[in-house]
């Protein structure tokens, strides 16, 4: 399904968000308190979208996809334009299994994909695994609004008006029929939350963006390296 939205994915969700998704992304980056000469894991990154946004900051980023369709998308993007200060690396790979040894990571990101895992507690638990002692995790993904006007027009939007722009704009509009059912279907913020604690991330909490459309969840990795 990724691999047939790859080609216009970057264009479908700008129109999508209302351009509202390059504010999301500069606010992940800002949540990772990146520093210069990390290595940062973007999982699910995609086209390296968000990648190329945390490199601006000088630190080195590993974009890990399951889609290899989404890859090659980045791959001539970034043949187009590199990143400006730090490295972005494309790796194909599973978010259940990741192919990185324990504790390579300064910091973990998973922007929007999070959904999109088979096992969502697992997949927490591996980037937990990858992060060394004292790493830190930003999950960026769409959630419930928390005004309850607001979510009934959100919810309309979803079910009604988002298949019908992705049919005009996109490469693939069913997958983005797939798209609004499971952001419905998705966990509040708390509920998440407790998913995040269950994984053995410490000090969990989050901030809501755009009226709780979008919330940023952040945990540290205080222990010792899961096995």
């Amino acid at each position: 399904m990724f691999d047939q939205v790859a080609r216009r994915y970057d264009v479908t969700n700008a129109v999508l968000s209302a351009g509202m998704d390059r504010g999301w992304r500069r606010a992940t980056a800002k949540a990772l308190r990146l520093e210069p000469g990390q290595l940062v894991l973007d999982l699910a990154a995609g086209t390296a979208t968000s990648s190329r946004a945390f490199a601006a900051a000088g630190v080195d980023v590993v974009a890990c996809d399951f889609s290899v369709g989404m890859l090659r998308a980045g791959q001539a993007r970034l043949a187009k334009r590199p990143a400006a200060t730090g490295s972005v690396e494309l790796v194909a790979g599973d978010g259940l299994r990741l192919p990185f040894p324990d504790g390579a990571f300064d910091r973990v990101t998973i922007s929007f994909g999070l959904r999109n895992v088979a096992d969502v507690p697992r997949c927490l638990t591996e980037l937990r695994r990858v992060t060394r002692p004292g790493g830190r995790l930003v999950v960026c993904e769409f959630s419930q609004p928390t005004w309850g006007p607001l979510r009934r027009v959100y919810l309309g939007y979803l079910m009604r008006a988002l298949p019908a722009v992705a049919r005009r704009v996109s490469s693939s509009a069913d997958s983005y029929v797939y798209l609004a059912e499971s952001i419905r279907a998705w966990p509040a913020q708390s509920d998440l939350a407790d998913t995040l604690r269950a994984a053995g991330w410490t000090g969990v909490g989050w901030r809501n963006l755009t009226g709780g459309i979008v919330a940023l969840h952040h945990g540290d990795n205080q222990g010792s390296i899961p096995s």
